[in-house]
C-alpha cells in the first residue's frame, strides 16, 4: 500500500541473540554486532514474508547474505546447466565461491617491497596446509604482483601450491644480509632441519610453485633449500642472488640458487625444475647430498661462477647425487665450468643444452680458461650438447672433459667420445680431377696420433682404407702408413705411389715449427672427378 504518512518511528536495541520480531517499519539495533534491522510488517500490509530485513552498514556481512550465486557462462550464448535439470541450478553463497581461492594478502601480506611480510606468508602457509589434514583446506596460495619483503625464511609445507603473476611480477625478496635462506621446504608442522618429520609430522612432499621469484640481496647466503622433499615441481620460477660479473671471480662464499639436503630415510627425489632461471650466486645448483630423479629442463643459468656441481666432494652417509637429468637448457655468462659431474655423481645425464659465454672468465668464447662440461666419474653421459666455443678454441680447454672415464659424450653433433676413444663425424668431399687439395688440418698439440677411415669413388674405381698417423714436434717426427684395397688390388705401406685404380694419392704433411698436420689428396688427370668420404678417429 502507499505510504501516506509517517507518524512515529520506534526502535529497539539489544544483543543480536535477543533480536525480536519487529513491528512493521520498526528499527532494531544489535549492539554487539552493530547491525541494523527493520520490521517487514504483516502480509496484510503487503510484506512478501514476515520477518526482519537487515539494513546494510559497514558492519554487514554482505557475502554471507548473498546465497544465490549460480555459474551461468552466458558468454557462450546460452546459460550453462549446472544442476541435474535446467530448473535446479547449483547455487552457493558468494562467500563460499570466493573461499575456493586464497590470496596471500588475505592473511595480511602487503607486497609493497617495504612491509615485512614474513609472518603473513608463513601464517598463510600454516593455516592452509598445516592446521588440518583435510584436503579441502588446501587452497592454492596466490601471490598478486608485488615484492614481498621477508626478513626470515619462508617454510613451505607439504601439499603447498604457490603461484604468482610471473617471474618478475610476484617476488619474495630477502632484502638484507640476514644470513637466512629466502625459502625452504618444511614438514606439515613447518619444522625444518633436523626436526623434519618429528612429532608425527608429514615430511615435505607434493609441493608446486609456479610463476614467481625468490630473490636474495644477501651475498653470503643461498636462496632456496630443498630438504628431505619428494615429488616437488618448480615451473617458471626465478632463483636469484645479488652477484654480478664483477664479484663472481671466486667461489667464496659458497652460495647457491638451490641447495639440497637428505637423510638416509628421507632422500630428496623426483624434483623438477621447468622453465626456471638461476642467477646471481656462486653456483646455480650445488650438492654432495644424495638426490635422485632430479630433472632440470627448459631453464636458464646466467651470471654464475659455475652452473651445476654434483658430487664433487665426499658424500654424507645418506649417499651421493644420482639420476640427475639436465637437458634443453641455456648456459650463458658462466665464469668457469657449466656442469660438473664429480667423482661421486653417478647415472647423471646432460643433453641438448646450449652453452654460450661459458668457461672463459667472462672474457668471451675466444678466451677459454676452463672446460665447459667436466665428467669425473663413469656412468655419466653428455649427448647432443651444443657449444659456441669452436674447434679452434678447444685445443687447450676442451668442451667436454671425460677424464679417462667410461662415459660417453657428443660434441656439437660432430664428435662422439666413448671414454678416451673419439670418433669424428663422417664427411664427404669432392675429388677434383688433376689437382692437389688439403682435406683437413689437425692440431698435433691436441691429437698427436690418429687414424682416418675413408672410401674413394671415382668413375668405376672403388677404394677403401685406413691411414694411421703419428706426430710429435715437427715434420721430422711425422710418420704415417696406409692400408687400403681397391678393385685393382691391395696396397699396404707408406703411400707414395699413385693408385692405379682411382688415380688418387693421399699424403700427410706438417710444416716446420707448426702444430698443424694436413691430409691432402692428389688426383691424376683421369678426366673425371670423384668423391671421398672419411672419418677421423683418435684417443683423447
Amino acid at each position: 500500500m502507499a505510504i501516506v504518512q509517517i507518524s512515529q518511528i520506534t526502535n529497539r536495541l539489544g544483543l543480536q541473540q535477543d533480536l525480536p520480531q519487529l513491528a512493521g517499519a520498526e528499527f532494531g539495533w544489535s549492539t554487539d554486532t552493530r547491525q541494523l534491522y527493520i520490521g517487514n510488517g504483516t502480509l496484510e500490509q503487503g510484506a512478501p514474508v514476515i520477518g526482519n530485513t537487515e539494513i546494510l552498514t559497514e558492519f554487514s556481512d554482505i557475502l554471507a547474505l548473498n546465497s544465490s550465486y549460480t555459474y551461468k557462462g552466458a558468454a557462450a550464448g546460452y546459460v550453462v546447466q549446472t544442476g541435474p535439470t535446467a530448473g535446479t541450478p547449483v547455487t552457493q553463497s558468494l562467500q563460499s565461491w570466493l573461499d575456493q581461492f586464497a590470496s596471500v594478502k588475505d592473511f595480511g601480506a602487503v607486497g609493497d617491497g617495504v612491509t615485512d611480510d614474513t609472518a603473513a606468508i608463513n601464517r598463510a602457509l600454516y593455516q592452509l596446509y598445516c592446521r588440518e589434514v583435510n584436503p579441502q583446506i588446501r587452497r592454492g596460495l596466490f601471490f598478486p604482483a608485488g615484492v614481498y619483503r621477508v626478513t626470515n625464511t619462508i617454510n613451505i609445507p607439504p601439499y603447498a601450491t604457490l603461484y604468482g603473476e610471473g617471474i618478475q611480477g610476484s617476488v619474495v625478496l630477502m632484502d638484507a644480509a640476514t644470513g637466512q635462506l629466502v625459502a625452504q621446504t618444511a614438514d606439515s608442522l613447518q619444522q625444518t632441519g633436523a626436526n623434519i618429520a618429528s612429532n608425527g609430522a608429514i615430511p615435505p612432499e607434493y609441493i608446486t610453485i609456479s610463476n614467481m621469484g625468490f630473490h636474495s640481496q644477501d651475498t653470503a647466503t643461498s636462496v632456496f633449500m630443498i630438504q628431505d622433499a619428494t615429488n616437488c615441481r618448480f615451473e617458471n620460477v626465478s632463483f636469484a642472488g645479488p652477484r654480478t660479473q664483477s664479484n663472481l671471480t671466486t667461489d667464496a662464499p659458497a652460495t647457491s640458487c638451490i641447495q639440497f639436503a637428505s637423510t638416509v630415510t628421507l632422500i630428496s627425489e623426483q624434483i623438477v625444475f621447468d622453465g626456471c632461471i638461476f642467477s646471481g650466486t656462486i653456483w646455480g645448483i650445488n650438492t654432495d647430498q644424495q638426490i635422485q630423479g632430479v630433472t632440470v629442463v627448459n631453464s636458464k643459468f646466467d651470471t654464475l661462477y659455475k652452473g651445476i656441481l654434483l658430487g664433487t666432494n665426499a658424500p654424507p652417509v645418506s649417499g651421493s647425487p644420482t639420476g640427475v637429468k639436465i637437458h634443453n637448457n641455456v648456459f650463458d655468462n658462466i665464469y668457469a665450468e657449466s656442469i660438473v659431474f664429480g667423482s661421486y655423481a653417478t647415472l647423471c645425464a646432460t643433453g641438448y643444452n646450449i652453452f654460450y659465454d661459458v668457461g672463459d672468465h667472462f672474457q668471451g668464447t675466444i678466451n677459454p680458461y676452463t672446460v665447459i662440461i667436466d665428467i669425473q666419474n663413469a656412468n655419466n653421459v653428455s649427448i647432443g650438447d651444443m657449444f659456441e666455443r669452436s674447434d679452434a678454441y678447444s685445443t687447450t680447454f676442451v668442451r667436454i672433459n671425460l677424464n679417462n672415464t667410461a662415459s660417453i659424450a657428443m660434441t656439437n653433433g660432430a664428435q662422439l667420445a666413448l671414454g678416451t676413444y673419439v670418433i669424428e663425424t663422417g664427411q664427404t668431399i669432392e675429388i677434383i680431377n688433376n689437382s692437389t687439395v688439403t682435406i683437413f688440418t689437425i692440431n698435433t698439440d691436441v691429437t698427436r696420433a690418429f687414424s682416418v677411415n675413408y672410401t674413394i669413388l671415382r668413375g668405376n674405381s672403388y677404394r677403401t682404407g685406413t691411414m694411421m698417423v703419428a706426430t710429435n714436434s715437427g715434420p721430422a717426427d711425422l710418420t704415417y702408413t696406409e692400408d687400403f684395397v681397391e678393385n685393382t688390388g691391395h696396397y699396404q705401406g707408406i703411400s707414395t705411389q699413385g693408385s692405379p685404380g682411382t688415380g688418387v694419392t693421399l699424403a700427410v704433411l706438417q710444416t716446420a715449427n707448426t702444430t698443424a698436420a694436413t691430409l691432402q689428396y692428389t688426383a691424376s688427370n683421369a678426366g673425371i672427378n670423384g668423391t671421398m668420404t672419411y672419418s677421423i678417429n683418435h684417443l683423447a
